[in-house]
């Protein structure tokens, strides 16, 4: 069966490769030809990730799953949140969204945080949302190499590592983007 992850993130597409069953081909938006940019104009995870799983299924015929993911910090109020990959600016960019958190956390004692991905699925006729959350901290500087986005700065409860410290296959295994995926994994498995 092939379908289609809604993403242009390569790091995203290597490390839901992993955890996908073999009889599922999983094509990314340059796969089927699409190199638009979603737009993720909702207010929450949820909608975000059911608009960009819509336009796939709509615009290209695939069945489609797109997830949306936000870092939540208890200090913050839950930001970034939603905007979570832009919270330095538009340009997206990893060590800028970390060099602001990092300094917006500077004097907080509480550097609770956690992560939450929701998948959401169109697949005949059906909408469904699937969700991953991790507890952790945040670090009070980078440590790792490895994974993407916060990575560095994300210690998951019970780890003394950050997400970059971690072999992707751990990482996988304890995400929230590998809880969420999971979830999606045993709905093919029980339909």
């Amino acid at each position: 069966m092939q379908l289609v992850f809604a993403t242009h993130n390569n790091n995203k597409l290597k490390e839901v490769q992993l955890l996908l069953p073999n009889d599922i081909e999983l094509l990314s938006l340059t796969d089927i030809g699409c190199t638009e940019e979603i737009p993720e104009t909702a207010e929450d995870l949820e909608g975000n990730a059911i608009l960009k799983a819509k336009f796939v299924t709509k615009n290209y015929g695939y069945p489609c799953f797109a997830d949306d993911t936000g870092l939540l910090v208890d200090a913050l109020n839950g930001a970034p949140g939603v905007y979570s990959a832009r919270y330095a600016g538009e340009q997206k960019s990893s060590e800028d969204n970390i060099t602001k958190l990092l300094e917006e956390l500077k004097n907080s004692t509480n550097r609770n945080a956690h992560f939450k991905t929701v998948i959401a699925l169109h697949i005949n006729g059906q909408e469904l949302l699937f969700q991953g959350i991790v507890e952790g901290e945040i670090t009070h500087q980078r440590h790792g190499v490895g994974g993407f986005g916060y990575d560095p700065i994300f210690k998951p409860l019970g780890y003394e590592k950050t997400f970059a410290e971690f072999p992707i296959a751990l990482k996988n295994k304890i995400s929230h983007r590998g809880r969420a995926i999971q979830e999606l994994l045993a709905y093919f498995k029980n339909r």
